[in-house]
């Protein structure tokens, strides 16, 4: 087994820990957003296989029935997609795909440049110490727009991208409620967490949109790890379908929490069960939530930011793909 498909299987078996049989949320919609989201934050990597539909039911206890719809909701929104004959995997992005072309066309390119050199008669040596004399031309510069739920989650996913881009790349952060109405039309190339691809690209049907990979940040991270092992923990999530894998990071990130509990926003039972927690950790979006908590409550909001690696392995290469997409058909 690969080490990606080690981490992957790892991350299923977190999320099948997190389904809540007790909660007002279906399981199916639990397991639907536990992939979703798990794919969306890169623990379920693109390429990678999932377990089989009795795989899967047998693993989280539930009916094959149930994973079966969970899957064919999953492949209809272009999550996932089925190879008859080998399984079932997590689908690669579009812009993914545009960075193995420009790859491969950059070493068609390097190959044509070597046997013109040779024509003229320059080696190697030369020919490096040429690329590294010669000043590349300018970028194009782009105007991307990454688009979220919150504006100020956006926002600092917006900074957390801007500094490995580009001289002259502009970046705007928008909510998809802010323009909803009426998309702005300078837009070159739109970012968006995978959750909210579909409704990104339905609004730029003519635009190129490419996946934003977010992970829990690092004051999140901290922040789980120093809760107290005897601390009763309530984790209040904003949409239901979040249910299942920010109980799962919790999971991850807080291994030593016995007393966890999910409520989710507008359920039966919610103003109780953060009365009597000693520890809330509540999804972005929620943070209303603070001003009714009392003294002795410790409450930090489950921020996410963009994945680093993510950034230099995925985002750059698939904007510089389409980067130079566009420039050529300017040109044409």
């Amino acid at each position: 087994m690969s080490d990606t498909q080690a981490e992957m299987e790892q991350a299923l078996d977190r999320i099948a820990r997190a389904i809540d049989r007790s909660s007002s949320v279906s399981v199916s919609t639990q397991l639907r957003g536990g992939i979703e989201f798990g794919i969306a934050s890169g623990e379920l990597p693109a390429n990678a296989r999932l377990p089989s539909v009795r795989a899967m039911a047998s693993r989280c206890g539930l009916s094959p029935v149930t994973v079966s719809g969970v899957y064919a909701a999953l492949q209809e929104a272009g999550h996932i997609e089925a190879h008859v004959g080998s399984g079932t995997f997590v689908r690669s992005s579009d812009p993914a795909k545009f960075g193995a072309a420009q790859q491969r066309l950059l070493d068609r390119r390097i190959a044509d440049l070597i046997r013109l050199a040779r024509e003229c008669g320059i080696g190697l040596s030369e020919l490096a110490m040429r690329i590294t004399m010669t000043r590349s031309e300018a970028p194009t510069p782009m105007r991307l727009l990454l688009v979220g739920n919150f504006h100020d989650a956006t926002e600092a996913y917006a900074e957390a991208v801007r500094p490995s881009l580009p001289e002259g790349d502009t970046l705007r952060a928008v909510t998809l409620s802010e323009i909803s109405d009426s998309p702005p039309e300078d837009v070159d190339v739109v970012l968006a967490p995978r959750t909210l691809r579909s409704r990104a690209q339905a609004l730029f049907p003519g635009v190129s949109v490419v996946d934003l990979t977010l992970i829990p940040n690092e004051a999140t991270r901290v922040a789980m790890a120093s809760i107290p092992t005897e601390a009763r923990v309530v984790g209040y999530t904003y949409f239901p379908e979040f249910l299942a894998i920010m109980k799962a990071g919790i999971m991850r990130f807080a291994p030593h929490v016995s007393d966890l509990s999910m409520v989710v926003r507008g359920e039966e039972g919610v103003e109780a069960a953060i009365a009597e927690a000693d520890v809330l950790i509540y999804a972005t979006g929620a943070e209303y939530l603070l001003a009714g908590l009392s003294d002795d409550q410790v409450a930090f909001e489950y921020r996410h930011t963009p994945g680093k690696q993510s950034i230099r392995r995925d985002l750059l290469p698939a904007i510089e793909a389409i980067r130079a997409e566009l420039k050529e058909k300017d040109s044409a």
